[in-house]
């Protein structure tokens, strides 16, 4: 009687990739309204302040605001939303942060 060899291959299992899944707060905006005591000058500087954006990005949304009556200054979560607010409100900018 002869033997019979069998060959056994192990393959490895394909790569399996986990997903996990994570909740994500939904974004807030910042919205700065139009409330005609301030010069534009005073918006422009307190938004480059408050968002880091340049004289003309500030200029841009400034007169966003005066011809609109409100621009978004800011999508982000609450925390940053509301530390946005605050610089723009600190000099009695007219300011609201929502959940969007």
């Amino acid at each position: 009687m002869s033997a019979v060899r069998v060959r056994a291959e192990v393959r490895p299992s394909p790569e399996v990739e986990e997903v996990v899944e994570q909740a994500v707060a939904p974004p807030w905006m910042t919205i700065l309204h139009n409330c005609e005591c301030h010069t534009f000058e005073q918006v422009v500087t307190q938004l480059q302040k408050a968002i880091a954006c340049s004289e003309a990005k500030g200029w841009e949304i400034a007169w966003q605001v005066h011809n609109t009556g409100k621009a978004v200054v800011k999508v982000a979560p609450e925390p940053e939303c509301v530390r946005v607010g605050n610089i723009l409100a600190s000099i009695g900018l007219v300011v609201t942060v929502v959940q969007s």
